[in-house]
């Protein structure tokens, strides 16, 4: 009889990538909020004439990871690895970047876009070259120092007139 192998670890969150597409899609579109109504019904503009929206929010990879269940954007990730899913995940992810790129043009978002692109998107950061130090010179004197002949003072004698 033959014995059963024992899997190890919990089972997989996700069996097809489907399962994924839908929930992304739902994330998307949670993002997105609704359109504020009055007590009738009637559209709520803002006074520049724009639809007032509610539970509006910014698309990030943390919230995705949320919203598939996952308790961190590294199991996000992790889930990334995995040949099946990789496409999905890395096209939801790059929705997340387009979104991120775009309020680097708006004034009011431009810091923190730079920030969350330079943070979760490896191609957006900026590689500071190492710092240009001055070189060294080294001196290294090893001629060997030849003690100079030291003679005895010469004393010269001149006779005396007087002598």
């Amino acid at each position: 009889m033959a014995k059963k192998k024992k899997t190890i670890g919990r089972p997989p969150k996700y069996t097809s990538k489907e399962q994924i597409e839908g929930l992304i899609e739902d994330y998307f579109k949670s993002c997105e909020g609704h359109i504020l109504t009055d007590n009738d019904g009637n559209t709520v503009y803002d006074k520049w004439g724009y639809p007032v929206y509610v539970d509006r929010h910014p698309p990030t990879v943390t919230g995705l990871a949320l919203a598939l269940g996952f308790a961190t954007r590294i199991s996000l990730l992790d889930y990334q690895g995995k040949e099946e899913f990789c496409e999905t995940i890395l096209r939801a992810k790059s929705r997340i970047e387009q979104y991120t790129e775009e309020r680097l043009f708006d004034k009011d978002g431009a810091n923190g876009a730079k920030f969350s692109l330079q943070y979760n998107f490896k191609r957006w950061r900026e590689d500071k070259p190492d710092e240009v130090k001055s070189p060294t010179i080294n001196i290294v004197c090893d001629i060997p120092k030849e003690s100079p002949q030291v003679s005895a003072p010469t004393v010269e004698v001149t006779p005396d007139a007087d002598s």
